[in-house]
């Protein structure tokens, strides 16, 4: 297999498919969700970059290994782990805590929060864990959503479109702007867990690590390979200007600096003799450890809106939700809805919202959009996540029955 170096600001054409291998099964081209794949059946296929998400749904639903990714931070990682100048920020996502102990004979979905966090220190990593930056996410998009309803049912100018769309899936965000640009009003300007996790770590974590902020080096850990695309969107250098702002004089640097797959981070811990199965635990080193339920269920279809009605109840109301489990958010329906009626106190009166979850995006999306599109849609937020089950599906998740070996030569 042949790989680049994943330079920020550069990636094109994350998902590849090795044409020697592929067998022209069309196996691919089902769980496409925008159609990129082209090619008849009996022919080896390739991918329009054009239209590709880089979720990498093709490449762990392919039967013969013949879809990679072509770009991996794994040999930039470990040069940064052995070098005594930089910090190096590893930033876990909910999801990848539940797969990866897979690739270390470890029970399928068992929990392995604290030999993660302790196989990671063991590499030389700070703990930062994404459930954090979740919750910072919650605050933000909850906060949002609240404003523009309020704003809309007052009739105020530049309310903000609703139903307000959630921003933490990357390949969504691209769905969106690539077929959809006349809805991207109604996406949350809120940044992803992953973007908000690497500026706080190079801004506040500065003062935390006690390191000049272009000496950390933030890696996060995904399961989806789609991140890796999002890292690398050149508008994601908030941290680096705000240092610019504050007087610092540094050459221009990303939020966040990589991203391994939970494949790519087991290859990483084999490489340096690190068996997470015999790893003691580990608690964290820092505050970034610390975080909420309502950051972990991010890693699911409907965890989103969960968390985001918990926040939202509780900002209206003054009170918690009678019951914090939101079940008809839950489970796999392609397209899930619910209505939530609360005494808002701040407008003194009573408010039903109404919420959608949709994912397993390439099979649900468009009816959901078609509605926005012609003023007729009944909600006020929707939740969109394009792999089936949410990020625990993502692209970078263990493929069964390879283990982290399909790397090949990474």
């Amino acid at each position: 297999m042949t790989t680049t170096t994943y330079q920020p600001g550069e990636i094109q054409g994350l998902i590849k498919i090795n044409a020697s291998k592929c067998k022209g099964c069309d196996a691919c081209k089902q769980f496409c969700p925008t159609h990129a794949i082209n090619g008849a059946s009996g022919a080896a296929h390739s991918i329009d970059e054009d239209k590709c998400l880089s979720c990498g749904q093709c490449l762990i639903n392919c039967p013969f290994s013949a879809i990679e990714e072509t770009h991996s931070a794994l040999e930039t990682v470990i040069k940064k782990l052995a070098d005594k100048n930089t910090t190096v920020v590893g930033i876990i996502a909910p999801a990848v805590r539940v797969a990866i102990g897979e690739e270390f004979g470890l029970g399928t979905g068992e929990l392995v929060t604290g030999k993660l966090y302790g196989a990671m220190n063991q590499a030389g990593f700070k703990i930062f864990d994404c459930n954090f930056a979740a919750d910072l996410t919650i605050m933000e998009e909850g906060s949002e959503f609240i404003h523009r309803l309020h704003a809309n049912v007052k009739g105020e100018e530049n309310a903000g479109a609703l139903p307000q769309f959630t921003s933490c899936c990357p390949g969504w965000v691209r769905y969106l702007e690539t077929r959809y640009p006349a809805l991207l009003p109604n996406l949350s300007t809120a940044k992803s867990p992953q973007q908000m996790a690497g500026t706080v770590a190079k801004t506040y974590g500065a003062k935390v690590y006690q390191m000049q902020p272009e000496n950390i080096f933030t890696v996060s850990v995904m399961p989806c390979t789609s991140k890796k695309l999002e890292a690398s969107r050149p508008e994601f250098n908030s941290a680096w200007q705000y240092h610019q702002e504050h007087g610092a004089n540094a050459p221009s640097y990303q939020d966040i600096d990589a991203v391994l797959t939970t494949r790519e981070m087991a290859q990483l811990l084999k490489m340096l003799d690190i068996d997470l199965a015999n790893t003691p635990e580990y608690q964290g080193d820092s505050l970034f450890s610390e975080y909420t339920g309502a950051g972990t269920i991010f890693g699911t279809t409907g965890g989103v809106m969960e968390a985001a009605l918990r926040t939202a109840h509780k900002v209206l109301t003054g009170t918690e939700m009678a019951k914090l489990e939101f079940e008809p958010v839950r489970g796999l329906k392609g397209v899930k809805s619910a209505s939530v009626s609360l005494f808002d106190t701040q407008l003194n009166q009573n408010v039903t919202v109404n919420v959608a979850v949709v994912h397993d995006m390439g099979n649900n999306i468009e009816p959901v959009l078609r509605d926005v599109m012609a003023g007729t849609s009944p909600y006020h937020f929707i939740e969109v996540m394009n792999c089936a089950g949410g990020c625990v599906n993502g692209g970078g998740q263990p493929i069964e029955g390879k283990g982290s070996s399909w790397l090949g030569n990474i």
